[in-house]
């Protein structure tokens, strides 16, 4: 008995009353369900005309190739080949798939490169937009300023001139001497009453900071922060860079606020005068620029000096914040007003072999602290600008220098370390040489508070102000992050609740403790 349909032994069979054919019930119930007929005589078919047959269940006969050893063998050796082609095919399939994904990887890593690149380019041409847009007006006043300064064919300029050929100052005049003199008492008076405060961060929180933040707010393709300044008050860092900008950024809300566009050349120092929405700047362009906040967050260039005949190294405001001094290494520093950008008196003598690298007033304002090339820092008098004192013992051009809160420490930088100055008894009673003789001291800064000193080279070390008997212990060492092995400068904020570094790369770098702002800090131990 063979089914019609398949040619096989039916397992349930049902015969047609009109062809008397034998079926598989599966199948021609199928067939019936889709034609309607027969699958053989092509006649009308309904379920109606099948009849089952009933057999006995029996056992399917082995195949014909099942029943001998040779035959299961073939039967073996069949299945294993197609297994094998089928495990053949997949791996083809797999190695296609890779294929595929590493192209569509690669052509995802395209695009990015191409949004970044393209990104980049429409930063740069915004920057550049909003620099051109400040600097036609100032063009345009700067020009009417050379036109009115012409007269009968002599630049007024001239007649600034006296006998010897040098510009007459009109120095620094009774007025304001009194006006340094009352805010140096005021200062000596408030400094003896001032206690340390219970929110400056303590040695522990130091001992834990890390880096918290990386900021790239100069130009790539002229890397490197030369100086930084913090407003405390509003938590804003400014930045001077090698790329001829400086640059303002609000650190709360990780946001630029400003480009200070309009130096031709590297930016070397730059400060704020804090409550006056004022910023100056010096440049070895050999010019100083003041800066004036407006109403749309933005910086306008106030006034441009132009007294030095050399690089602009260091720029330091009074703290009576209406004065201010520049350091040039044309050996000579100028006493300007703010208000006026008028250069009252220029001290020191035009000289090629030895300029001044450094500068920074005493806390109390009437005493001045450069640092030259050769090695020497100068202590100056600032009512009669006569040099009162003179430190050597530095190797190399002294880098920086920093007066202590206290008004009795002074810190200097320089080639072979940091040296740490009574000026009770104008004596160097500590010095640091925290890194090898061919790496040199870049930056020397005590914080607000006069009770922690950082030191910056190839790396950025912190200490524990002591006294002068006392060890000054080494709390912590941040690490150069940029990989340049030179860290320029370093500032404090608040509190010194964090550290702002600049190193040779474009990118400020915050160092601090992550997310532990609420934590009452101690104060440090003394």
């Amino acid at each position: 008995m063979i089914c019609a349909i398949s040619g096989e032994v039916p397992e349930d069979p049902v015969l047609s009353k009109k062809s008397g054919l034998l079926f598989e019930r599966r199948l021609i119930e199928h067939h019936i369900a889709s034609h309607g007929k027969c699958p053989v005589t092509k006649e009308d078919l309904t379920m109606d005309d099948l009849i089952p047959v009933k057999t006995n269940k029996v056992v399917k006969p082995r195949p014909l190739q099942a029943a001998s050893i040779p035959g299961l063998l073939g039967m073996f050796q069949n299945e294993w080949d197609a297994l094998m082609l089928s495990n053949f095919a997949l791996e083809q399939q797999l190695h296609t798939a890779r294929q595929e994904l590493s192209h569509a990887l690669y052509q995802h890593d395209a695009a990015c490169r191409v949004i970044a690149r393209l990104k980049k380019e429409r930063d740069e041409a915004r920057m550049l937009l909003a620099q051109a847009e400040r600097q036609i007006p100032l063009l345009a006043a700067s020009a009417a300023n050379a036109t009115t300064a012409v007269s009968n064919g002599k630049r007024a300029a001239e007649d600034e001139l006296g006998p010897d050929g040098k510009k007459i100052r009109p120095g620094i005049n009774p007025v304001i001497i009194a006006e340094l003199t009352e805010c140096n008492a005021l200062l000596s008076g408030q400094r003896k009453k001032r206690q340390i405060p219970s929110t400056l961060a303590s040695v522990d929180a130091l001992e834990r900071y890390t880096q918290i933040s990386s900021h790239p707010l100069h130009k790539t393709n002229k890397p490197g922060i030369l100086s930084i300044d913090i407003d405390a008050s509003k938590d804003i860092i400014a930045t001077g860079g090698i790329d001829t900008n400086g640059v303002l950024f609000n650190r709360a809300s990780g946001q630029m606020l400003s480009t200070l566009a309009g130096h031709s050349k590297k930016v070397t120092s730059v400060k704020f005068v804090p409550g006056n929405e004022l910023i100056v700047t010096g440049s070895s362009d050999k010019t100083v620029r003041v800066w004036q906040g407006t109403e749309d967050g933005n910086y306008d260039c106030q006034h441009v000096m132009r007294d030095h005949t050399a690089e602009v190294q260091a720029v330091t405001v009074h703290a009576t914040q209406r004065y201010f001094v520049t350091a040039s290494m044309d050996n000579t520093w100028c006493f300007y007003d703010l208000s006026t950008g008028s250069c009252l008196t220029q001290v020191g003598e035009a000289s090629t072999e030895e300029g001044y690298t450094a500068a920074s007033f005493h806390p109390d304002g009437l005493i001045l602290g450069t640092g030259t090339t050769g090695a020497i820092v100068k202590i100056w008098d600032v009512k009669s600008q006569s040099n009162v004192a003179k430190f050597d013992g530095h190797v190399g051009s002294v880098t920086a220098m920093s007066f202590s809160e206290n008004g009795y420490f002074l810190a200097t930088a320089a080639m072979d370390g940091v040296k740490l100055w009574d000026l009770r008894k104008l004596r160097n009673f500590r010095s640091f040489a925290p890194y090898d003789p061919d790496t040199p001291t870049n930056y020397v800064e005590f914080d607000f508070s006069g009770s922690y000193l950082a030191i910056a080279g190839s790396d950025v070390r912190v200490y524990q102000v002591a006294n002068v008997k006392l060890e000054w212990n080494l709390i912590k060492i941040l690490p150069d992050l940029s990989g340049t092995g030179k860290v320029s400068c370093v500032k404090f904020g608040a509190d010194a609740k964090y550290v702002a570094v600049g190193s040779m790369d474009r990118n400020l770098r915050i160092f601090g403790l992550p997310g532990d702002e609420s934590e009452e800090p101690k104060s440090p131990n003394h």
